[in-house]
């Protein structure tokens, strides 16, 4: 008796493409239901899934730090795969995302309109984007790219802080944030395709654990300067030395002779940050530093940075942060344990 056939995965990918994202989602996804069995009992299992690597060409390329690539096919080759993972495929924050990808966003088209499930991967996400994909849908990707999806689709609402986003997945469509988030993804697609349990067995052989904390707390606060709004470049400048005076929103509306609704509004539109969120998001990240590296109390990191009530500082780091301060400093710590020899 013939097997049935196996769900079908694509891996999309690019010379853009991360080798870590790219085969460490192959592995673990080809692995699902043969490699528990084999540990467990010395008997292998089955593939439960049918996993291929897809380019736009089909033929060999070098991925990112020159990583040879042989895919399985092209495109064109994949005319119903069950679901496509878009891998990331690195873009700088400086540059446009768009036209980049035209015959790879063309089919994401198709194959969404045909019902296959459309995911991506940190930056993969800028293709499901392109393709209108995630217009008027809740989405994520690494990050760094906050102000990018800002800039160039208005129409995603973006959400810098999740790891996996589900939002959609009925509609068939779930983007996952930064690198290490194939993860989660791949837990999911297992889920999805073969079930609980081989997920979790999975997740067991390649010791995955997931994001419970989502991205905020590895993320970074971006500033690229305004070049064009001379007034708020002004300010920009100032408040990076002056964060942790006493009412500096006032003190920048003063400084820059604009009245105050005329300056929140060329703020906003020169950052993407509301004034009094982009001092609090200065504040935090020197906080975030200093509870990375120094030793100081949280109350006094606290006033350092301008926060005299530590109530109030508690709260805004946790609501930027997705930790309390002394949870982010613990994690910190282990991480910088990791890396310090034992005696």
């Amino acid at each position: 008796m013939s097997q049935p056939a196996r769900p079908l995965i694509a891996l999309l990918a690019a010379p853009e493409t991360s080798s870590s994202v790219l085969y460490g989602l192959y592995d673990v996804l080809v692995s699902a239901g043969a490699v528990y069995l084999d540990m467990t009992t010395g008997t292998p299992g089955h593939e439960l899934l049918d996993v291929q690597i897809v380019t736009a060409e089909g033929r060999p390329f070098h991925c990112v730090a020159n990583v040879p690539v042989s895919p399985h096919a092209s495109i064109e080759d994949i005319a119903a795969p069950d679901a496509i993972v878009v891998c990331d495929m690195y873009t700088s924050i400086h540059a446009s995302p768009l036209g980049r990808y035209p015959r790879e966003i063309a089919w994401l088209r198709r194959m969404h309109a045909r019902g296959t499930l459309i995911s991506s991967v940190c930056s993969g996400s800028l293709l499901l984007a392109e393709a209108g994909l995630l217009d008027d849908r809740t989405a994520t990707a690494h990050w760094a790219y906050r102000d990018m999806f800002q800039r160039h689709f208005p129409k995603v609402r973006f959400k810098s802080e999740s790891m996996l986003c589900l939002t959609s997945a009925d509609d068939g469509v779930l983007t996952a944030g930064g690198v290490s988030a194939w993860h989660d993804l791949a837990v999911y697609l297992i889920t999805r395709f073969c079930g609980q349990t081989q997920a979790i067995e999975t997740a067991k052989v390649f010791l995955i654990s997931g994001h419970s904390e989502g991205q905020s707390p590895y993320a970074v606060m971006t500033r690229p300067m305004e070049n064009t709004d001379g007034p708020i470049s002004d300010c920009q400048s100032w408040i990076a030395d002056n964060y942790a005076c006493v009412n500096p929103v006032e003190r920048m509306v003063e400084r820059s002779g604009l009245n105050a609704r005329t300056f929140a509004r060329r703020f906003r539109a020169a950052t993407g940050y509301a004034p009094i969120d982009y001092v609090q998001a200065l504040r935090i990240e020197e906080a975030k530093q200093m509870l990375e590296s120094d030793g100081l109390g949280i109350e006094e990191i606290g006033a350092s940075v301008g926060y005299e009530d530590p109530a109030s500082f508690r709260r805004v780091f946790k609501r930027r942060v997705g930790l309390p301060p002394a949870a982010y400093r613990r994690k910190y710590q282990r991480i910088a344990q990791i890396a310090t020899p034992a005696n």
